[in-house]
């Protein structure tokens, strides 16, 4: 009986993955004027990290991810970003504010966190193919279940599609 119960959880989190990679594509399709990007991000979190610019100088980054920090667990996060400077024509500085949830591991040897985020990096984009590459540091302020101080670190790349 487990076996079977978690065989259907299985599936059903597969169904729920593709409905949400079709929701995505579809997402990119309907906004050509819009850049939607998605791709892998490594570090704290590892995960699949996707972005939507905006406009010229803003843009919303989302991730989801494996955390390896202490206790592994599933680690989501948010953050809206607003170019700074441009350092040449493809390299920009950024800074955004978001949010992440980490959850509960299996092993409940950590509880559920929710942090404010501020992300700070670079982004390089190159006029000649639809990529981006950024490397950023994100200080977190832990709300939830106490305050604590701590750092994010990733590097990834994304795909845009027009």
């Amino acid at each position: 009986m487990l076996f079977i119960n978690l065989k259907i959880k299985i599936t059903t989190m597969k169904t729920l993955l593709y409905l949400l990679i079709i929701y995505i594509f579809s997402y990119s399709s309907l906004f050509p004027q819009s850049k939607f990007g998605l791709g892998i991000i490594l570090g704290e979190p590892t995960g699949i990290s996707g972005k939507l610019h905006l406009n010229n100088t803003s843009s919303v980054d989302a991730a989801i991810g494996w955390s390896y920090y202490k206790y592994g667990s599933l680690h989501i996060h948010a953050d809206y970003l607003s170019n700074i400077t441009t350092l040449t024509e493809e390299v920009s500085f950024y800074i955004g504010a978001g949010g992440r949830i980490k959850i509960k591991n299996k092993d409940k040897q950590e509880d559920t966190k929710l942090a404010i985020r501020i992300p700070v990096g670079l982004t390089f984009e190159p006029n000649s193919i639809p990529i981006d590459v950024f490397a950023e540091i994100v200080p977190m302020l832990d709300l939830v279940p106490s305050s604590e101080f701590s750092f994010n670190a990733a590097v990834g790349i994304r795909y845009y599609f027009k």
